[in-house]
């Protein structure tokens, strides 16, 4: 999972920063759902959970839809990316306006400053945790071969024992193979609208044939984004094409709640990337917030990528903190919930403005500045 920033997103004249900010609100909510998904390491002992109910977690009435199916917000994420890349990236790669190396330098200083900094914080802070349980949390394969591979962003390449560190940076390790795997695409075969469509197919493949890598999914994911950026503009703004959208839009949550949990899980991955794809259309094209609530919505998307990473390094603190104590958290208590989602957005707030942009700023200055 990660995120294109505005300030990144607004230097494309192509790409208006009123246009997308509905699709910030997509972004925040699916950053929310992963963080309330995750609530549950706070029951882990080592790499399992121990007296876990799921049903027993604060507010589970409320947000149930989310302690069950979060983790579905990281294929929401990979649906985004290939959205806003095809619209940014595709014709400027496509015609040479757009180099590898500058394409490089600019997922590199939005993905790895943050990575770094987070990668080693967890190594600290799970070091101490060991020292005082005995045990690692949550993710056991904190070993020389893992920092490697981590630290190089192929923590889920396949060479992997088992998830390591800061685990939810898995997400990331695949969408950076799906980036080269787009840089290629668009520079070798071009970015006619057939290419989104036959590299949907391939993702497809993959899945249908239970090839174990999770790179397929990333793949269908992230081409599917494409294929709505390419063919969502050409759609006809008519009457009749608005009340479809609003239909399936209003129809599909409904079927969500009448018998989603009951499904498979490929037809619950069906219908998650499939509303997803359809949601994000009537965001980018058809949603228009008003201009005093842009700035508010588009700080909350801007805070998806250093909520995602930092959110895991805040609860091994969190539970490194009991252990030095010697007290259990307050788990089950809604106060304990929303203080855990106020530390983690607050922070990545800080980080954001303080760190994230700083950073992103000076690498490219350095290595990709820009010329008249």
């Amino acid at each position: 999972m990660r995120s294109v920033s505005t300030v990144e997103r607004n230097a494309d004249r192509s790409l208006p920063g009123a246009k997308l900010t509905g699709l910030e609100l997509l972004r925040f909510a699916s950053a929310l759902a992963v963080l309330i998904w995750h609530y549950q390491h706070f029951w882990y002992v080592a790499d399992m959970p121990v007296d876990f109910i799921r049903e027993k977690q604060p507010l589970y009435g409320l947000l149930w839809p989310l302690y069950n199916y979060g983790v579905y917000g990281v294929q929401v994420f990979w649906i985004i990316s290939g959205y806003i890349f095809f619209w940014k990236y595709a014709a400027g790669i496509a015609d040479g306006r757009v180099s590898g190396w500058k394409f490089l330098v600019l997922r590199f200083s939005r993905l790895y400053p943050l990575h770094l900094v987070t990668l080693v914080a967890v190594v600290v802070l799970q070091w101490k945790f060991q020292a005082l349980s005995g045990q690692p949390f949550v993710y056991p394969n904190n070993d020389g071969f893992h920092l490697m591979l981590q630290l190089g962003l192929a923590s889920n390449w396949g060479w992997e024992v088992g998830p390591s560190f800061n685990g939810p940076i898995w997400s990331i390790s695949l969408e950076v193979v799906v980036y080269g795997l787009f840089f290629g695409v668009m520079r070798l075969v071009g970015s006619g609208r057939w290419v989104a469509p036959g590299m949907l197919l391939l993702g497809a493949l993959g899945y249908l044939l239970k090839i174990p890598s999770q790179i397929f999914q990333c793949v269908f994911c992230f081409f599917l984004g494409g294929f709505v950026a390419q063919t969502g503009g050409g759609w006809p703004r008519k009457q009749g094409v608005d009340w479809l959208l609003r239909l399936l839009l209003l129809s599909a949550p409904l079927v969500f709640f009448g018998y989603g949990w009951q499904t498979s899980k490929p037809l619950l991955h069906l219908f998650v990337v499939g509303y997803s794809a359809t949601l994000i259309h009537w965001l980018a094209e058809y949603c228009s917030l008003p201009r005093a609530s842009q700035y508010w919505v588009e700080l909350a998307g801007n805070l998806t990528y250093s909520s995602y990473l930092l959110h895991f390094p805040v609860q091994l603190s969190l539970m490194l903190l009991s252990a030095q104590i010697g007290r259990s958290l307050p788990k089950d208590s809604p106060a304990f919930l929303a203080a855990y989602l106020a530390v983690t957005f607050l922070l990545a707030l800080w980080v954001y403005d303080r760190f994230e942009m700083p950073m992103q700023a000076r690498i490219r200055g350095w290595f990709a500045p820009q010329r008249a």
